[in-house]
């Protein structure tokens, strides 16, 4: 059967006036970009949809949550450490604005080794095959001892490190983010998959110092994410499997020991939108009254901007 071209004649339409539309020029364009603008002017001409409108929400609950003295969870990956952003990270801890954090093992090994030496971040392709990678001597041997000297004392791993850090007066304390935490007396929980970081690789390493670190860790952020309702932020910043499995869980236990958890904010920062972050950190968490907003772009970019809105706002 040979088929014809549709002919198009018999189609109707209807006036433009009628139609609903989602883009509207006075609601939704940007407006006038001028040299020398303020941090509060950029972000008020920025188009009011997509990330733009995402991230002034986020900067919106993180305001809102201060003003109301609630909490502001962060949980990193290693990334946004190896970005160099402890700085604008510990600007917004002593600024009474983050309230926690929370990271995977990858991000306390560059932060210790930054504290240390004021580098980090070897280059895996070129040690890989004759075996010295993750074999550095001082980063496996102090982390572990840090962690027994910690447990022994009941500490988590995140206190455990952060205390050591500041203690043995590391040449770049300053730019520790664990020990800006352990400063403020702000809870800094680690979340570790064991055999994920090189500290596993060490002859120092103890599995079962490990894992009550860990653990003693899992049951502090249960207790942070337990606060979270009524107001509460977690921001979720490049960890892409770790954090927001472990976040799931934490809400999950909250949940079922009967703590209201329920009209908060969660929001995703990462490069590109990965499919744990989207369900376990913005959308399985707040099905409920809560709101859930994904900002995708380079952390090295996105976090100082999201900081600057924040400061800005709070006149800091």
């Amino acid at each position: 059967m040979k088929i014809e071209p549709i002919d198009l004649s018999g189609v109707t339409t209807y006036p433009i006036a009628e139609r609903t539309n989602k883009v509207l020029l006075e609601r939704n364009f940007a407006g006038k970009v001028s040299s020398g603008m303020s941090v509060a002017a950029l972000l008020a001409i920025l188009p009011n949809q997509l990330g733009a409108e995402s991230l002034n929400a986020v900067i919106n609950a993180v305001v809102e949550a201060r003003e109301r003295d609630k909490p502001v969870v962060i949980a990193i990956g290693g990334h946004v450490i190896k970005c160099g952003l402890q700085p604008v990270l510990k600007e917004l801890i002593e600024a009474d604005i983050i309230t926690a954090v929370a990271m995977n093992g990858s991000a306390t090994i560059h932060d210790y080794e930054i504290s240390l030496i004021g580098e980090t971040s070897e280059d895996v392709c070129a040690v890989l095959h004759c075996g010295t990678f993750g074999m550095a001597e001082e980063t496996g041997r102090d982390i572990n001892r840090a962690l027994k000297a910690g447990v022994a004392q009941g500490l988590g791993y995140g206190e455990a490190l952060g205390r050591f850090i500041v203690e043995s007066s590391n040449p770049h304390v300053s730019s520790s983010l664990l020990a800006a935490c352990h400063n403020k007396g702000i809870p800094a929980t680690v979340h570790v998959a064991v055999g994920t970081d090189i500290i596993h690789q060490h002859p120092e390493c103890d599995g079962a110092v490990l894992g009550q670190a860990t653990f003693t860790d899992f049951r502090l952020f249960t207790s942070l994410v337990s606060t979270l309702g009524d107001g509460g932020v977690f921001i979720n910043i490049g960890s892409a499997v770790i954090m927001p499995e472990v976040f799931l869980k934490a809400l999950s236990v909250a949940q079922n020991m009967g703590f209201h958890v329920d009209g908060f904010t969660t929001a995703n920062f990462d490069m590109t939108q990965h499919y744990r972050p989207l369900q376990n950190v913005v959308r399985r968490p707040t099905a409920g009254n809560s709101r859930g907003l994904s900002i995708t772009g380079h952390h090295e970019i996105m976090i100082p901007l999201l900081a600057a809105g924040i400061l800005d706002r709070i006149g800091h």
